[in-house]
């Protein structure tokens, strides 16, 4: 079967993959869609560092072939889009409602795949760039047959990462003020997640001014190139700034741009020896600075949460697909996303 694979070198199409059987407690996914995220980019040139060989892709929807021994949830023919957190369901983060702080869900990569007799890994435990995956059922999340599979990709990493951080982590309310550096895949639905919780000021930042239109779609009020004109909006700063580039510069501009007792939500990806800094002493009127793992998110409440949104039109995902490749033109869709030309390319199979 075909599938993009990582040799630690260089990223490539094969057409030579081959897939195990699903086990007790998984589910053998046929892939239909797969986002290109940012994170994919990442681990190509090292900022995030991953065991190779490795099967990339991790932003997914398809069709449930098979499931192993005591899955119930979700039967052949079902679709699903796919998260992330193959989560063990039955530690105490688990048992809190916080998926994301699972440690089996953190590293710890599978090797389902192999090739030429070879085992390669599987990442995030996801690896959604091939034909066919095999995930742990808490990771398949059932979704209305109506929802196009191109569109339905997207929700499993930019959309429960972007909205999640609004609603889960941030708890932007009504009436809110938002700022939110780079609107690439993360940043539009940072900017819809603040249009959904009732925000009233969302500040889009982008050094692209060719993103202005799709960033007010989304949710912006304003857009700007450039922090510095923030304050201008909002003298007195802002309730909430996500940075959602990775710079460490603008870790600290995020900061800066707080008002009383605001939070900078850090969602960008730098590398991981990066080092920001900032003013203690600017913290010190209840300020706080957040991390933010996969918006916090719950992904078998919050993707169905999110596919009924959709449903009702409060939810963009069409939107965010700027173009679909088939997979094998998997070099021009990183060659469209390093160039800023789309919101999110998804690959097709």
């Amino acid at each position: 079967m075909r599938g993009v694979v990582f040799d630690g070198r260089r990223a490539e199409v094969a057409d030579d993959l081959e897939i195990r059987e699903p086990g007790p407690g998984e589910v053998l996914v046929a892939i239909a869609a797969a986002g290109l995220c940012h994170s994919d980019l990442s681990v190509i040139d090292g900022t995030i560092p991953f065991p190779a060989p490795v099967v990339l892709g991790h932003e997914g929807a398809g069709t449930v072939e098979a499931v192993g021994a005591g899955v119930t949830h979700v039967v052949p023919g079902d679709h699903v889009a796919l998260s992330t957190l193959a989560n063990c369901g039955a530690c105490a983060a688990c048992d809190q409602g916080r998926p994301t702080m699972c440690r089996s869900s953190i590293g710890r990569p599978d090797r389902p795949f192999s090739r030429g007799g070879r085992p390669l890994y599987q990442f995030a435990a996801n690896s959604a760039f091939a034909e066919r995956t095999v995930v742990r059922a808490v990771q398949a999340v059932r979704i209305p047959a109506g929802i196009p599979l191109t569109s339905a990709a997207v929700i499993g990493c930019g959309v429960l990462t972007g909205v999640g951080a609004v609603l889960n982590r941030a708890k932007v309310g009504i009436g809110d003020t938002v700022v939110v550096i780079g609107t690439g895949g993360i940043g539009l639905n940072v900017l819809q997640g603040a249009r959904i919780a009732g925000a009233l000021t969302v500040v889009a930042v982008d050094t692209n001014p060719a993103k202005e239109k799709t960033a007010r779609l989304f949710g912006a009020t304003h857009f700007l190139t450039s922090v510095d004109g923030v304050r201008e909006i909002l003298p007195d700063g802002a309730r909430h700034v996500f940075e959602c580039v990775g710079r460490t510069a603008l870790v600290r501009q995020a900061i800066e741009l707080l008002d009383r007792g605001g939070q900078a939500v850090l969602l960008g990806m730098p590398a991981p020896t990066a080092e920001a800094t900032f003013l203690p002493a600017s913290m010190f009127l209840d300020k706080a600075i957040l991390g933010c793992r996969y918006g916090s998110s719950r992904p078998q409440h919050d993707i169905a949460l999110y596919a009924a949104l959709y449903e009702e039109g409060r939810l963009l995902l069409d939107e965010l697909v700027t173009r679909t490749y088939p997979v094998e033109d998997f070099a021009a869709a990183v060659e469209d996303a390093e160039q800023g030309r789309v919101a999110r390319g998804v690959l097709t199979f």
